[in-house]
């Protein structure tokens, strides 16, 4: 059986099986590209999924954003080390809890700055622990400050001045450079970038990664052009088999947001995801540096994951198998929408896979994994 074979049987057999409503991928492999789609827009029915169709990629948004802050280190706009005192007052002189599941204890205060590595690396220590009792206290108190953790609402989140002053609000967990803590990073670099670069987020972004790139599917509001090919999101099926409609086709993502969030807040096509991996994997050309490239998918913090993965400039990292190896086998990012993206920079292959569904657990749907094994396993 061929790639393109397998991957449509195994993707095909979870929509058959009730479960996904509708899929789009795009895997790239010893030159063989297998595209497709399956599924409907609609559980039971509706308008087709198609290859091209616009997704809600959550925290794939990742990778993509932090290739824009990297763009900003190439032309020294940005220093790795630096603090980010300069462009985020707000995060200047911060305070840390004394016990990071105990808010009671007090805080002291931080040891150093943060920086924007500690910001592209997610240690700038605020963020979820997955290790810890939900919700951890810096969760918890984000949350009575507006900033609830959870899946992406664009809609619901303050402008980026006001959400920084938030979080400005909440002490840091631990130290900054002690410890890798989820997602909080991603949306503080969302800001970072912006004040770097004088412009918002989606300017920014557009200017040095997509419109270079060619990814014109790709933004924080669904283009005009593309609106026929987006469609609504669904929760996963509950006891009854019935699945809650997440989001429509005219909701959150149909007009641009007031808070462009770095972590979560894009939309886009596995083509458009496809062609970053490629550029990447090539060194970067035309939007950055070989070196940085290297950087970015060389392992800064981990492990992060059960797998033993970990994390490199903001995109997750499989390293390789040599003996205190730390560059990547493999590099992407999962979200929780339903999006997975990964390249193993060795072969080329390229593997991304786009649902309509969210997940119901921390864990990935199963077909994440058989999608996967279909891509990068044994020929």
């Amino acid at each position: 059986m061929g790639l393109a074979e397998e991957i449509e049987r195994v993707v095909g057999a979870a929509v058959s099986d009730d479960a996904v409503p509708g899929a789009a991928w795009r895997v790239e492999r010893d030159g063989e590209v297998a595209r497709g789609a399956a599924g409907t827009h609609t559980p039971g029915g509706g308008d087709a999924v198609r290859p091209d169709t616009v997704f809600r990629i959550s925290s794939v948004t990742k990778p993509v954003v932090a290739t824009a802050a990297l763009t900003l280190v190439d032309d020294g706009t940005l220093a790795l080390d630096e603090p980010v005192d300069r462009l985020l007052p707000e995060l200047a002189g911060r305070q840390v809890l004394a016990d990071p599941a105990d808010a009671s204890a007090g805080t002291v205060p931080a040891r150093r700055a943060v920086t924007v590595r500690d910001v592209l690396t997610f240690r700038l220590g605020l963020g979820i622990d997955f290790t810890a009792p939900w919700p951890t206290p810096t969760v918890a108190a984000l949350g009575e400050a507006g900033l609830p953790a959870g899946p992406p609402q664009p809609q619901a989140a303050p402008p980026p001045d006001e959400w920084l002053r938030r979080v400005a609000t909440v002490p840091l967990a631990y130290q900054p450079g002690e410890r890798w803590l989820y997602h909080s990073g991603a949306s503080v670099l969302g800001v970072l970038v912006a004040r770097a670069a004088g412009r918002p987020l989606p300017e920014v972004l557009a200017e040095r990664v997509l419109t270079p790139l060619g990814m014109a599917d790709t933004g924080f509001g669904v283009p005009a052009a593309a609106r026929d090919r987006f469609g609504p999101h669904w929760t996963p099926p509950g006891d009854g088999g019935a699945r809650d409609l997440y989001d429509p086709a005219d909701g959150q993502w149909a007009s641009p947001p007031a808070f462009p969030d770095g972590g979560d807040g894009l939309v886009s096509t596995v083509d458009d995801l496809a062609v970053l991996a490629r550029v990447l994997v090539a060194g970067g050309e035309p939007v950055l540096r070989q070196d940085t490239v290297r950087a970015m998918l060389t392992e800064q913090a981990g492990p992060v994951d059960d797998e033993g993965g970990g994390w490199g400039l903001g995109l997750g990292v499989r390293r390789t198998d040599e003996p205190g190896g730390r560059h990547a086998r493999s590099f992407g990012w999962d979200g929780g929408l339903g999006s997975t993206w990964w390249t193993d920079p060795v072969t080329g292959t390229t593997a991304v896979l786009l649902t309509s569904q969210m997940w119901s657990s921390p864990a990935p749907p199963e077909v994440f994994d058989a999608f996967r094994a279909a891509a990068f396993g044994p020929r």
